[in-house]
This record gives structure tokens, sequence and C-alpha cells, in this order.
């Protein structure tokens, strides 16, 4: 008796149930215009978001200046004020925008998502939006204060601390977009596990390893050279790595 049509007819009846209701075919035309309106409404957004903080930089300032206690801020240059305003409002346009871009990216890719695929990208999209807000303010409340206090205090008995307005927001905003990326760590081991790339006892083996780059990412990643930022910023990054290993062998198991 020959089989291979019934399991040829069974391969079909699961990957129908696998595929995701209402789907309707597009042509690639129709995928490029669907494209190209999401990335102008993203756009769009931007510089929607990016004007309204031009608009209320004077309250984004004195939240950013906060950690910076007896601090005066100078300006070296003709203009730096007005530079470094528009360089926090980007960036504030830039973190604004990422989860209306991220929603946009979910609207576009669904349709073409099986079931099983929408149970694991959707959940792992928003968490990597979620994780990147936690790594800002985790940079904002523990790293910038421990940085400003040491760079403060030392020396603070021989030099009057009078910092660049520009050169100070340069520190600021790279350490809280650096943070940010640090804290997706957990998203990528989750990928490389899904995939079947890296398996959770191979991530756990490589512990050695990781104690050596995670020093390394904290020496590069904060924008700072005192050693107690460092130390913090590879203390985060290894709390970060085991959590991916033991979320990664919860979801396995």
């Amino acid at each position: 008796m020959n089989l291979e049509p019934q399991n040829n007819l069974l391969a079909n009846i699961t990957h129908q149930q696998d595929l995701p209701e209402n789907d309707v075919p597009m042509s690639i035309t129709e995928h490029l215009e669907e494209l190209r309106q999401r990335t102008l409404f993203v756009f769009l957004f931007f510089l929607f978001t990016a004007t309204i903080s031009f608009t209320q930089i004077k309250i984004i300032v004195e939240i950013l200046q906060a950690p910076a206690i007896g601090i005066k801020f100078l300006q070296l240059a003709p203009g730096e004020y007005f530079f470094s305003s528009i360089k926090v409002a980007v960036y504030c346009g830039i973190v604004a925008t990422t989860p209306f871009g991220v929603y946009q990216t979910i609207l576009y890719i669904l349709p073409g998502l099986t079931n099983k695929e929408r149970k694991v990208i959707l959940p792992l999209l928003i968490s990597s939006i979620l994780l990147f807000i936690i790594g800002g303010i985790f940079a904002y409340l523990v790293l910038a204060p421990a940085a400003l206090t040491f760079l403060i205090s030392y020396g603070a008995d021989i030099v009057e601390p009078l910092w660049s307005f520009e050169q100070y927001f340069d520190f600021i905003l790279l350490l809280l977009f650096s943070t940010g990326l640090a804290f997706e760590i957990p998203i990528i081991q989750l990928l490389l596990g899904i995939s079947g790339t890296v398996s959770s006892s191979q991530m756990l083996q490589a512990w050695r390893y990781i104690i050596i780059i995670s020093t390394i990412a904290g020496a590069i990643l904060t924008p700072s050279t005192d050693p107690v930022t460092q130390l913090i910023m590879s203390s985060a990054v290894l709390v970060l790595y085991f959590s991916g290993v033991i979320i990664l062998f919860l979801l396995k198991k």
C-alpha cells in the first residue's frame, strides 16, 4: 500500500493549520508599497516627537542635568547650546519613535508569519523595547550618578568642576544609549537558542569567557573611564547573560 499520498495530505493539513488566518497573497509591488508607507509613518512620527522635544528642551535638559549635582555648565563655543539642544531633541525623537517603529514592523511582518512564529517573534519584539527602556532607566538612576560622583569627587579639592555643556550631554546620551543596547543581550541569546545555533548548556559552559567579555564590554560601553561605572556595567552584563541562559533553559524544558 502506497502511503505517500496520505503523508502528503497530512503534511498539507498541518501546514495549513499553522498558517495565519485571513492570509491574502500580495504581490512584490504591494509589499514594497506597504513598506514605503510604514517607513513614511515612522519618519513622520520621528519628526513630530523630535519637534515636540525641541520645544520642551528646557525641561528635558533639566532632567538630564539632574545627576550632575553641583556642576556648572559652560558654553565654550558660539551656538554650542543650540546645536546640543538639537542633538538632544533628535535623540529623544529616536527613543520615542522606537516603540512606534517596532509596532509598524510587527504590523508589516504579521500577515506573513505562521502561528508558531507569532508566538516567538512578537514577544521578543515587545521584550526588546521593554529591555531597552529598562536599560536607559538603569543608566540614568544607577550608572550616571555613580560615574559623576566619582568624577566630581576625584580632585575636587584641587580643581573646580566646570564642564562643557555639549561634552556632558554627549557623555550622558551615549551612556543611556549604550546601556539600552547592552540590555538586549537576553534577546540575542533567545534568538540563538530558539534557532538552534547555541544551546543553554553551551552558553553556560562558556562562563569563563563571558566574564572576560563582560569586563571588556563594561570598559567599552561606559564613556567614562572610572572603575566604579565599569564594574557596575560589567556586573549588569553578567546578570543579563545568565538571566538569558536561565530563560532559554526554561523555555526549552
